[in-house]
């Protein structure tokens, strides 16, 4: 390691919540694996923002997507309030150059956000995404540095499923019913995972290549829960539960797991520590270096979520503590918002089986060291109450500190925006273009 600030190479894909080996998950992924046993595990990372565009906009600008803008999605419409509290600013003001390539999903135009270099790709698969981060390392380019490399595995459509006995064998997630359809949804998950896992280990190949590992901090995460139903779009763990796994200077070493609770918008700050720069003060996340440093057990005793918009409105805010989840919806609707589900095997299935007709309660809580499926809902159990009231009171306090608009009635889409009408079934209806 130089005297110079680290380098850092964020690593990102799409809908891929924890299911992969680190987490022990039976699907195979040695390089992600191999990071895992170099680096720090957070088992318990979660996104502020279990969507697309509101988790990536949460960790990149170190805000709650209330506070930042992104409500909703990029390409349908909605944009960050302040494109220059995007992280990429703070490090170029400390010397910093910086590129992006592949996925990123916080701008129509990417050339908004502020990188030095915006490499354009046919494709932000790993097949091309893949080749041009390493052959960008292997120019050379002044350090320090800060590279977006996003990856669209593992988003749907999956791949195909590359084994007869993945088909046969892999097992859905928890909340999922074990099926044909769903074990074949599940095989093709791991498909997309591994080409995920491919593209992950040749990027960090060319830093070894190049010699740049004892320089670089790695930062390899995903935006949100798989994109089955009840977890992408939802608050609940496999919704908000993202990998997050980093590797480099500042004891980021040792092949070591953290259970302590941790943000997205915890990133920011960290980096910022790191390369000896001064935090912004719109930053509502903190420091890993004390977790890091073993100088600490834990930076937070809960984390707030929310979600907003997706492909429609369904408003939802959430308290989770290590023992407890408060989730309240806002608005009048009981039913799922069918259109925030990504369209699939899994989830066909359970609309056949009626699950598009059963309500969901508005305010819900759940003892996940009891119930870690989040499958009972205590709301109403009188053991609980005081649990209750303290979150309730906890998330409408966090409401009222950070100016929640959602507090003073329906959040309305930006003009232009374009949203499904919660009454449709997939995503891919036709939309409505807010005037």
């Amino acid at each position: 390691m130089t005297g110079r600030p680290p380098n850092v190479l964020y690593l990102h894909s799409h809908d891929t919540g924890r299911y992969l080996e680190p987490y022990g998950y039976p699907v195979p992924t040695p390089n992600i694996q191999q990071l895992a046993n170099q680096g720090i595990v957070f088992r318990e990372a979660f996104c502020a923002v279990p969507t697309c565009s509101g988790s990536r906009a949460a960790l990149l600008t170190g805000q709650y997507g209330h506070n930042n803008g992104m409500l909703g999605l990029a390409h349908r419409g909605w944009v960050l309030n302040d494109y220059g509290q995007h992280v990429v600013h703070t490090l170029h003001d400390a010397g910093y150059s910086s590129a992006m390539i592949g996925e990123q999903h916080i701008a129509k135009r990417p050339d908004v956000i502020g990188y030095d270099r915006v490499i354009k790709v046919e494709t932000s698969h790993v097949e091309a995404v893949a080749p041009i981060a390493i052959e960008l390392i292997a120019s050379g380019p002044p350090q320090p540095w800060f590279f977006s490399v996003g990856f669209f595995e593992t988003h749907r459509e999956f791949f195909a499923p590359s084994s007869v006995g993945d088909v046969l064998y892999s097992r859905p997630p928890e909340n999922i019913p074990d099926h044909p359809d769903t074990r074949r949804d599940m095989a093709s998950y791991k498909a997309s995972a591994r080409s995920l896992d491919q593209g992950v280990g040749a990027v960090l190949a060319a830093l070894d290549r190049h010699e740049l590992v004892d320089d670089t901090l790695v930062v390899f995460t995903t935006d949100h829960g798989l994109a089955f139903p009840g977890a992408k779009a939802t608050l609940y763990d496999r919704g908000i539960g993202v990998t997050l796994i980093m590797r480099g200077p500042g004891s980021f070493s040792g092949g070591r797991v953290v259970d302590a609770l941790v943000s997205h918008l915890d990133i920011y700050p960290t980096l910022c520590d790191l390369a000896g720069i001064e935090r912004p003060a719109f930053l509502q996340g903190e420091s890993l270096l004390p977790l890091a440093r073993r100088e600490v057990g834990e930076i937070r005793d809960a984390l707030f979520v929310e979600a907003t918009f997706h492909a429609a409105y369904e408003p939802q805010r959430g308290v989770r503590t290590q023992r407890h989840k408060y989730i309240r919806r806002f608005g009048d609707r009981a039913l799922p918002v069918l259109a925030n589900t990504d369209d699939g095997p899994s989830k066909d299935l359970l609309l056949a089986h009626g699950w598009g007709e059963r309500p969901i309660p508005f305010e819900q809580l759940y003892d996940v060291a009891l119930d870690p499926t989040e499958a009972r809902n205590l709301i109403e159990d009188p053991a609980y109450a005081d649990v209750r009231r303290d979150l309730s009171d906890r998330l409408e306090r966090w409401m009222r500190e950070t100016d929640d608009p959602l507090l003073d009635g329906p959040v309305a889409p930006p003009p232009g925006a374009e949203i499904n009408t919660p009454d449709q079934r997939s995503p891919s209806e036709p939309t409505v273009i807010v005037q």
